[in-house]
């Protein structure tokens, strides 16, 4: 198969504790990040602990505020490789 790029799982992250790093990693604050985002700093708490889910439109609004894609924090631990040759 051609043009598709190989996904393979490098380590085990969830999806909130991939929001908390990156958030830490950027040296913010929940309620920095709350306000960034537009999201309730209790939901953003939530995320991070794996009680709620993410969802779409807050990915969206979380990666525009930590500066990063989207996919960044839907798929964590994911690296995308090139295509193999058979």
């Amino acid at each position: 198969m051609k043009g598709y790029k190989i996904a393979s799982k490098q380590i085990d992250v969830s999806v909130g504790e991939s929001v908390r790093i990156i958030r830490e990693f950027q040296e913010m604050s929940q309620n920095k990040l709350a306000v960034a985002a537009g999201i309730p700093q209790s939901t953003i708490s939530a995320i991070e602990n794996d009680r709620i889910n993410l969802g779409v439109e807050r990915a969206k609004q979380l990666a525009r505020a930590l500066r990063c894609h989207p996919s960044v924090l839907v798929f964590p631990g994911w690296r995308v490789g090139h295509e193999q040759a058979a």
